[in-house]
């Protein structure tokens, strides 16, 4: 009888002891570092980063959309570093294969140094090629899981600061999402009718919004008379062909979107692990808010920003561009499409649009985001320049 009082006594203590170290507050979140990122088109950060000892800096895209952690194979070529292959399959948009790994290895930004990472190796060529500046990898999960990370568009400077207690600004909204490995927030949207649906938290998407079309199509989400435009779009295997509309409303928390320009895409290796999530939510989008990324506490707070009001863009070219080799090169022309209309022809070399001869890609897509203006390009053709005027239409 003895002994089992004594168990009980011990039992009980255990459990108030395990009750305190519950109850027992977390440590203030310390400021670690503050540095600085870039924007490129639809919204997509990119950080300066340098790997081991490797004096280089990397161009690294921020994306809450990946589950890890990930470095090009020209890049890891480039620097020489000893690959290990896996069994392990990622998929994303476009592509599903087996990867390799670089195991272990140290990460530099300004004012941190985050080690034991362990990075898989994907051919990010096509992204260096849609932002004409070189993509030596995208960082994920294995960084956002250990910090609270603070992204100003304003400033456009991002914090970093250890796990523990922090204050949220007094304005804006606090989101709770689903946590895997990528944040999944609830959404109410609207078009032929209302409803709400999970969708990924994708900062890594230089779009406003997508939906797989299983989704789509099984919700009864868009109007009748919507008439999606094909278009072609970039994903982590390369080029797909999507098809862009709007829908009605998004709605982030608190916060409502009206005529938001959407991508409706097909998912044949189901990424967006539809009928658990339907698609995404976009940095295009997201860029809107100044952002505080608690994945230890597994919260989200979004605070409206001086891009909150932003026009979309609803321009329509029905053409792909991208940079090859020091040049600006025509891909993809959609059949009907304005660019079809213009007399573009796929691989016409850009020199300039509207008097702009700066060979940037990003600024010559900026320029053609505006709809219903004839805009005047000047391409190359088997050598010999040719004037051509474009007229994007709206998809609104």
């Amino acid at each position: 009888m003895i002994k089992i009082i004594c168990i009980l006594i011990c039992t009980v203590f255990n459990n108030l002891c395990y009750a305190q170290e519950l109850l027992s507050p977390l440590p203030q979140a310390k400021l670690i570092t503050r540095f600085p990122f870039l924007q490129y088109s639809g919204g997509v950060m990119v950080v300066k980063a340098k790997l081991n000892d490797i004096p280089d800096s990397l161009n690294f895209i921020l994306d809450t959309g990946s589950g890890g952690i990930s470095l090009d194979s020209a890049t890891c070529a480039r620097l020489k570093l000893k690959l290990i292959p896996s069994d392990t399959v990622i998929t994303g948009m476009g592509n599903s294969h087996k990867v390799s790994f670089v195991f272990n290895q140290s990460l530099h930004f300004p004012g941190l140094t985050v080690d034991k990472l362990n990075f898989h190796v994907n051919d990010y060529d096509v992204l260096t090629s849609v932002y004409g500046e070189k993509i030596d990898g995208i960082i994920g999960y294995s960084f956002f899981r250990r910090y609270i990370v603070k992204i100003n568009f304003d400033s456009s400077k991002l914090e970093v600061y250890s796990p523990g207690e922090i204050e949220y600004p007094k304005y804006g909204t606090t989101l709770h999402p689903v946590f895997t490995t990528l944040p999944i927030l609830n959404l109410n949207i609207k078009d032929k009718r209302k409803t709400d649906f999970n969708f990924y938290f994708d900062t890594g998407a230089g779009l406003c919004f997508l939906m797989s079309d299983r989704f789509s199509k099984d919700s009864g989400i868009l109007l009748p008379k919507r008439k999606p435009l094909f278009t072609q779009a970039e994903g982590m295997g390369g080029k797909i062909q999507m098809r862009t509309t709007v829908i009605k409303m998004v709605q982030i928390g608190r916060y409502k979107f009206r005529n938001v320009p959407t991508y409706l895409y097909s998912d044949e290796y189901n990424v967006t692990s539809y009928p658990n999530v339907g698609g995404l939510v976009g940095n295009d989008l997201l860029r809107r808010f100044n952002l505080i990324i608690n994945y230890p506490k597994r919260e989200i707070h979004l605070l409206p920003n001086s891009h909150f009001n932003d026009l979309f863009d609803y321009a329509y070219t029905g053409m792909a561009t991208y940079y090859v080799n020091g040049l600006i090169l025509v891909d993809d022309i959609i059949t009907g499409s304005p660019a079809e209309k213009a007399g573009i022809l796929k691989d016409d070399i850009i020199i300039s649009v509207n008097n702009n001869f700066s060979n940037n890609i990003m600024q010559y897509k900026d320029i053609l985001q505006t709809e219903r203006d004839r805009i005047k390009i000047i391409v190359k053709r088997k050598g010999e320049l040719i004037q051509l005027f474009i007229k994007p239409k709206s998809i609104l």
